[in-house]
């Protein structure tokens, strides 16, 4: 049995220009982190004593025979594209945040099912080939409206500027400014509303309103240029959480389903309560709220919001990795 453990994310700045049809023509960059709440895959050889060849676990469980009938579309194709069409497997996947919540679990499971399968056939497989991979079988494969992003930051792990040339490669660019890089990670409030949504009906909207977007999403390159900066130097928390805020007013403005009453009233009140800024996590119009601030008003904000989920979170530094059998 191989057991993969995959980080999820948090995006900083940058996103919307880690779409390709936006970096192939214009460039992109994202500033991101991964954090210790992770994704599982157990994957092992199925004994022949069933009718069955593949069983997968996941919220459902699905039994077949043939590999073409697996109806988890990442999973089937990552099997798929790693020629395991002979073989009889079974993949368990567990996860220590809920899917459709911001924090790029589809990607990380994917990225965790491909680095643990290589692994059950005793191949190692770099961060890059594996971000690689994982961009081919949700974009090109699968034609997902998904980004780029999330497969390369839960891949290599830590805190980093992720750059997007025109020419479709990326450039993984990690953040050493520790102290910097710890004041952002004590100053973090993060909030789930409950609500959970589908990413790809709001990405694909981005993409269809690019043209119409083109000023914000050029903004938003200068704003990510600007957050790195800031970053690699004397970091001002408050500054970084009011450009996260001047981000987040621009995002809204990509789509319409970014947002909704309800995500607007808590963010409203969690600036109320003296938060510098902050950002809804992922596509939009669900999952998590991250708030920057001092831990006096993070004691507002919980008071505030005693009735919402608050997750503790800290940065990881390592990425996918093989955590049995270890070597």
């Amino acid at each position: 049995m191989i057991i993969c453990r995959t980080p999820f994310r948090i995006s900083f700045f940058g996103g919307g220009t880690d779409f390709p049809a936006w970096y192939k023509n214009e460039g992109g960059a994202v500033i991101s982190t991964t954090i210790n709440k992770y994704c599982y895959i157990n994957i092992r050889q199925l004994p022949r004593f069933f009718s069955f060849k593949y069983r997968i676990r996941y919220f459902k469980t699905e039994q077949t025979r043939r590999l073409q009938d697996i109806k988890h579309p990442s999973f089937r194709e990552a099997l798929k594209l790693l020629n395991f069409q002979n073989d009889s497997i079974e993949i368990v996947h567990n996860a220590d945040l809920p899917a459709l919540s911001g924090m790029g679990a589809s990607s990380s499971a994917t990225v965790c099912l491909l680095h643990a399968a290589y692994a059950l056939r005793n191949l190692n497989v770099t961060k890059k080939k594996l971000s690689l991979n994982s961009l081919e079988v949700e974009q090109k494969i699968l034609k997902e409206f998904v980004g780029s992003q999330d497969q390369i930051s839960t891949a290599y792990g830590g805190f980093n500027h992720i750059q997007f040339n025109q020419n479709s490669s990326f450039e993984v660019k990690p953040i050493s400014n520790k102290k910097n890089i710890k004041k952002i990670e004590k100053s973090i409030v993060l909030i789930f509303t409950g609500l959970q949504r589908k990413a790809q009906i709001i990405e694909k909207d981005k993409i269809k309103n690019m043209n119409i977007n083109r000023s914000f999403l050029s903004e938003i390159n200068s704003i990510t240029n600007e957050a790195l900066s800031m970053i690699n130097q004397n970091l001002d928390i408050k500054k970084f959480g009011e450009l996260l805020n001047y981000q987040w007013n621009l995002k809204k403005k990509l789509s319409r389903n970014v947002s909704n009453k309800v995500i607007d009233e808590i963010y409203s009140n969690g600036l109320r309560c003296g938060a510098y800024g902050g950002k809804l996590l992922g596509a939009g119009n669900g999952g998590f709220i991250l708030f920057i601030c001092n831990e006096d008003v993070k004691k507002k904000i919980y008071k505030k919001f005693k009735s919402f989920l608050f997750i503790p979170i800290k940065f990881d530094t390592h990425g996918s990795q093989i955590i049995y059998p270890k070597k």
